[in-house]
């Protein structure tokens, strides 16, 4: 690959990440009502590029109706978290005519993850969060950048082709600083470098099971909602996949520093 076509997606990525961050730390603030409706969105948003992706008709119907069962997820009581969720993935999954098992699972951990980050959020409180997107986020910038610049034998390539070993471990160095930089903050002390590796590799997993989907589909990107990102699983998968393991941590008392 040639110099200029190894970086030619650097600057509408660059912009669009910068929109991204500062929209999200917004958020992330903010916290309550505006969080919980940012996470509803973006949950929508999935579901609708995951059903276009398995060629359902209806997507923006699973869509909506998606985002609504998040809301009530975050509203209603924790029995009836799954229920409703499994509800919203089932109804989407009966528009789609091949392919139901790959739909589900995909559908459901996107779900789970948005709900994650919602719960993270009101119950773990802003520096948790902060520290989460921290790391999917380094992690993601320093693999980016290591795998272009040093390249190297490839990760998993038949799955994610461009991921290289290189810009795995560049990501699991950039969430151990971020570990090491948020020890203090959040009481968590140095247990939380090692914790932090192990988030970065959930992301990093995220994104590999997203990309199996986008494989077994035959398409490059969920949609082009995102200008050089792709869509907005595209962007979110390696979130998707962190939160869930910090929240699972989080309600098994695993999380250094957290009351």
């Amino acid at each position: 690959m040639s110099g200029a076509a190894r970086w030619a997606d650097l600057w509408p990525r660059l912009v669009s990440g910068i929109l991204l961050i500062v929209v999200g730390a917004i958020e992330i603030w903010l916290g309550g009502l505006p969080f919980a409706a940012l996470v509803c969105v973006l949950a929508g948003a999935m579901i609708w590029e995951a059903a276009r992706m398995f060629a359902a008709p209806d997507a923006l119907r699973s869509g909506v109706l998606a985002a609504v069962a998040v809301a009530l997820a975050l509203w209603l009581p924790g029995i009836m978290v799954l229920p409703i969720l499994l509800a919203a993935v089932v109804v989407a999954a009966s528009s789609v005519e091949r392919e139901r098992g790959p739909f589900f699972a995909l559908a459901i951990w996107a779900l789970l993850g948005c709900y994650a980050m919602g719960t993270l959020r009101a119950e773990a409180g802003l520096i948790w969060v902060l520290w989460l997107v921290a790391v999917v986020v380094i992690s993601d910038v320093a693999g980016y950048f290591a795998g272009r610049m040093l390249g190297g034998p490839k990760f998993w390539p038949r799955i994610s082709p461009k991921k290289t070993w290189s810009g795995t471990i560049a990501g699991w160095v950039g969430a151990a600083v971020i570990g090491a930089i948020f020890a203090a903050p959040t009481g968590a002390g140095l247990a939380l470098v090692p914790l932090s590796v192990l988030v970065g590799f959930a992301g990093q997993m995220g994104d590999i099971a997203e990309s199996a989907v986008k494989r077994l589909r035959g398409i490059k990107d969920s949609s082009n909602l995102i200008p050089g990102h792709g869509g907005v699983l595209d962007r979110f998968d390696a979130m998707l996949g962190a939160a869930l393991v910090v929240v699972i941590m989080w309600a098994l008392g695993l999380l250094p520093g957290v009351a």
